[in-house]
């Protein structure tokens, strides 16, 4: 994610949706019950839900329909319960987190047994930048964690500020995706093909695992990865070929995976696959920059590339991914993927399918330095503003 430009240019990109590929950074009542309306427009409005300290990401746990969390760069996770923001934090990591630009508290996810393990997972660069994946136990209370559980699940060494993914998510399968970037610095400058490419790192990659610890191991490699047994390979390795896939998100309805790839001077891109099929892809980076050759004199065996591209024409700088639109009380969005733009902040809607986008276009609000979007228990989605405000997307 490119967070440090910060340029709100409030024109038009140019987009390319293809058929069947990444940009450089210098990045009861509901919880939303009862806020103010903001940016009125045509079968879209957002609805403003609370305001926070460099907010990241939003998520609720399994079957909670009362509370919201709110992720906040700089290392404390909010709680909205009811419509109303508690004062008191769910879990305060300001002193271990390591901040800003493109690092900090970046994401949490909750256990899919949640309700009953109390288990959650947060995402964060430490004070001297490495990557770290800790689980954490909630308290007795469902509005306060238990800083003291934490339990390293992943530790990964980065070599530069930028390019450190960020997300954590549970897919359909109960099993944990985690998105890290390529290492950082331009044209994935690591090693003699850069780390994208390689299978002995899991930088650049979309990783897969059971975040449980077992058997004296942090966590475990499901045994139907696909690089699971091959001598000299990262067997947590799921899909790679990435540069810095900030975001990605599995549609609720069907499974089906979305990763927005983070481009470096020209293109960013989305990539799509249908429920199962990101298993073993290589998506490009850094031999390909979305559609356009990156690194000539390289091969990125069998790379499939970005169902839609765009460029950074118009002032568009980093793409933040959103979700396929699944809330029943959003008609206008319905199955689209929404996602924006984070110098631009307009934010636009799509539809995929395999090897193809078609559609796009702006569905007419705009959030100034758009950080990252969010779902909640009953599928309503949300988008944060690094300025501070948290917005619902609503029927207008």
């Amino acid at each position: 994610m490119r967070r440090s430009l910060g340029l709100l240019a409030g024109v038009p990109i140019l987009l390319a949706a293809c058929g069947a590929g990444p940009s450089d950074d210098p990045a009861g009542r509901s919880a939303a019950a009862r806020p103010a309306p903001a940016h009125a427009a045509a079968g879209v409005r957002l609805v403003k839900v609370g305001s926070f300290d460099h907010p990241l990401y939003v998520t609720a746990p399994p079957g909670d329909h009362r509370r919201l969390f709110v992720v906040e760069e700089t290392g404390r996770i909010r709680v909205i319960r009811d419509g109303r923001k508690l004062a008191t934090p769910f879990l305060d990591l300001r002193n271990q987190v390591s901040c800003c630009d493109e690092r900090g508290l970046l994401s949490m996810a909750f256990a899919p047994d949640y309700a009953t393990s109390r288990r959650f997972y947060v995402y964060y660069t430490a004070r001297n930048g490495d990557i770290r994946v800790v689980e954490f136990r909630r308290s007795g209370s469902p509005d306060r964690g238990v800083k003291a559980s934490a339990r390293l699940v992943l530790l990964q060494r980065h070599p530069a500020p930028n390019h450190n993914g960020g997300l954590v998510l549970f897919g359909p399968d109960n099993l944990m995706y985690v998105g890290l970037g390529d290492g950082g610095g331009g044209n994935d400058r690591h090693g003699s093909r850069g780390n994208a490419q390689s299978l002995g790192t899991v930088l650049g990659k979309l990783l897969r695992i059971d975040p449980r610890a077992s058997g004296g191991r942090a966590y475990t490699v499901p045994g139907d990865n696909p690089f699971v047994g091959r001598s000299g390979v990262r067997s947590e390795i799921y899909a790679y070929g990435l540069r810095n896939p900030w975001r990605f998100s599995f549609d609720r309805a069907n499974g089906d995976i979305t990763i927005a790839d983070v481009g470096q001077a020209e293109v960013e891109e989305v990539d799509f696959a249908q429920r199962g099929g990101a298993r073993g892809v290589n998506y490009g980076w850094r031999v390909w920059e979305g559609r356009r050759r990156n690194y000539p004199g390289e091969q990125a065996p069998g790379a499939v590339f970005p169902v839609l591209t765009y460029t950074h024409a118009g002032g568009a700088c980093s793409i933040t991914g959103g979700y396929i639109v699944r809330d029943p009380r959003l008609p206008a969005l319905a199955g689209q993927y929404v996602y924006g733009d984070y110098c631009v902040g307009r934010l636009r809607a799509v539809r995929l399918s395999a090897g193809r986008a078609r559609g796009d276009h702006a569905i007419g609000v705009r959030v100034p330095r758009l950080s990252s979007f969010g779902e909640d228990t009953d599928g309503r989605v949300y988008a944060t503003s690094l300025n501070g405000p948290v917005y619902r997307l609503a029927a207008g």
